[in-house]
């Protein structure tokens, strides 16, 4: 089955990210260009992996994200981390010669949940929260607190609409090893549905893939708040006002397409919370000792060839892990690497991945590497 581009383009696209080969590349078509419509599933499995490049992209986007996040106030900044419980998928109604097309993050070819749609999911946590009858149970949520974080919009969109304070950014899932999914989805009595025929049991089911992220999946939601918009009382508030949320959006709601059959579930995973001031743990060459000290505790996690990269821009030092992701900043990520011998920092710094072992706090805070 070949893809419907030039023919000098080649056949060769193993290396590109599912996107691409989802979209531009996807292989679904017979010599004479009509659509192979029995070799739908085979066409999706070839869409389905991302290769090495994609996933180190997919991890420099996910660093991006989180060392623009700790240039914000504390206050003004926050991060959940969720993994999903069930499929992800999002852009079903795309055109696409599966019948069902998904959402893509161009020019990159990755997966991607908008901001715009966390932030349509939040809102309705908001509103149902705050219309519970109970007190307890609307975790301080009020329509005024609505109205103030996530704007407020009249039914004709023409008047008496303001913008919130809030900021949602657009979430970039880590798949579960490293792989898109396949769901397949039957509907029943398509006669019926169609206005052909009435319903019956004799009726054929027809079979429709579709390509999701796979369950087991990491997202990170970041959000940004202009607090000087907000009352007094709001700005202490307004991060827990979220986080119970996102809480009832994991437990009730969900996110993408599909939600009502189940699809887009999450559970909280960890909360970045964000320090007060920028990284306090900030080192020089000489406090190595003290450095090996904090190293040797429990909650110090070991990544074994790890790979390094150091930003010239923000002087970021990142260390790279099955997709995973450590970072130490400016001034910090400096210092770490000054305690590199010299041959292996210049090798950092001209750009080239070098393996190391790292160490790091909290999930993402890098603190010490060693070759």
């Amino acid at each position: 089955m070949p893809a419907a581009i030039p023919r000098y383009v080649g056949d060769g696209f193993d290396d590109c990210p599912p996107g691409h080969r989802f979209g531009l590349y996807f292989p679904v078509w017979k010599v004479d260009w009509s659509l192979d419509t029995k070799g739908k599933g085979a066409a999706l499995k070839q869409t389905l992996s991302l290769p090495t490049h994609a996933q180190e992209t997919l991890a420099a986007l996910r660093n991006r994200q989180s060392i623009l996040l700790d240039t914000i106030p504390s206050n003004a900044r926050l991060s959940i981390e969720a993994k999903s419980t069930a499929p992800f998928a999002t852009g079903l109604g795309q055109e696409h010669p599966l019948e069902n097309g998904f959402a893509f993050l161009n020019p990159y070819g990755l997966p991607y949940l908008p901001g715009s749609s966390i932030k349509g999911v939040l809102r309705r946590a908001a509103e149902e929260l705050a219309g519970e009858s109970i007190e307890a149970d609307r975790k301080a949520w009020t329509q005024d607190a609505i109205t103030a974080l996530l704007g407020l919009e009249s039914k004709d969109r023409e008047k008496n609409h303001h913008r919130g304070a809030l900021t949602f950014w657009d979430a970039l899932p880590n798949p579960a090893k490293h792989s898109m999914g396949m769901e397949v989805m039957t509907p029943h009595h398509g006669g019926y549905y169609r206005g052909d025929a009435t319903p019956h049991d004799a009726g054929q089911p027809n079979p429709i893939v579709f390509l999701v992220v796979p369950a087991g999946s990491v997202f990170s939601f970041h959000i940004t708040c202009d607090t000087t918009r907000l009352s007094q009382e709001l700005t202490t508030t307004w991060q827990d006002l979220m986080r119970a949320a996102f809480e009832h959006a994991f437990d009730w709601l969900g996110f993408g397409a599909k939600t009502a059959v189940g699809y887009g579930a999450m559970e909280m995973q960890a909360e970045h919370e964000q320090r007060a001031q920028p990284r306090a743990e900030s080192i020089a060459p000489e406090d190595a000792p003290e450095r090996e000290s904090q190293r040797n505790q429990p909650e110090a996690e070991k990544w074994t060839g790890a790979r390094l990269k150091f930003n010239r821009a923000n002087k970021a030092l990142t260390a790279e892990k099955d997709g995973k992701i450590a970072t130490a900043i400016a001034p910090q990520g400096e210092a770490l690497l000054a305690t590199l011998p010299v041959e292996i920092r210049k090798k950092v710094e001209s750009n080239q991945f070098v393996k190391v072992t790292a160490y790091l706090l909290n999930g993402r805070d890098l603190v010490r590497v060693e070759i």
